[in-house]
């Protein structure tokens, strides 16, 4: 193939991948700190779990991150790295009892898996340390983002369509809302406790 062909060829694949990959971008306003941002479940799609694992760590008698994003299907590592026990468990997803579990207790240095197989979102506590929280919020899609300090956010490489998105925020109600991706999609989303 001669140069011209391949620079033809390379055009017409990239010219296909950014009519494919578009970008939800947006604000989620009316509260302040950290919000979730995710496309919904899509009807006749699914999507592999990604394979590596994130970490939920116990340090300094908090949970670390305070908020973690995954996907459905993914493994959290939980760790703890105090000096004293932790128990991690959390008593629902999204307010459904049956999708809670306790993880147990375990010293320093050691640490527990656990895959999170529904959507929602999971309240972290410890029976150990009432006073410790944290939250896993589990998107049904790969499509998901975390606000800035201003509350801006941007969700890349989302296919060109029609989507719900829903912002969470800690305690405040999620909200949804549906979106136009055709290659860029903005969405603004206020929220109230």
């Amino acid at each position: 193939m001669d140069r011209k062909s391949i620079a033809i060829a390379m055009l017409v694949v990239g010219l296909n991948f950014s009519m494919w990959a578009g970008t939800i971008e947006g604000k989620v306003s009316g509260v302040t700190g950290v919000s979730v941002v995710y496309v919904n479940a899509i009807p006749g799609k699914t999507f592999p779990a990604p394979e590596k694992r994130e970490v939920m760590d116990q340090k300094g008698l908090t949970f670390q991150p305070h908020i973690l994003v995954i996907q459905v299907g993914q493994t959290v590592d939980f760790l703890n790295s105090d000096n004293v026990q932790h128990n991690v468990f959390w008593p629902s997803m999204s307010g459904d009892k049956k999708l809670g579990h306790n993880m147990g207790t375990w010293p320093k240095g050691e640490k527990r898996p656990y895959k999170f197989e529904h959507e929602g979102v999971a309240p972290l506590l410890c029976n150990v340390h009432p006073e410790m929280s944290g939250y896993i919020v589990v998107s049904p899609t790969p499509y998901y983002a975390e606000t800035d300090a201003s509350g801006s956010y941007k969700i890349d490489n989302v296919p060109d369509g029609d989507y719900t998105l829903t912002a969470w925020h800690e305690g405040a109600k999620p909200k949804s809302q549906t979106v136009k991706v055709s290659g860029t999609g903005k969405a603004d989303i206020t929220l109230s406790k």
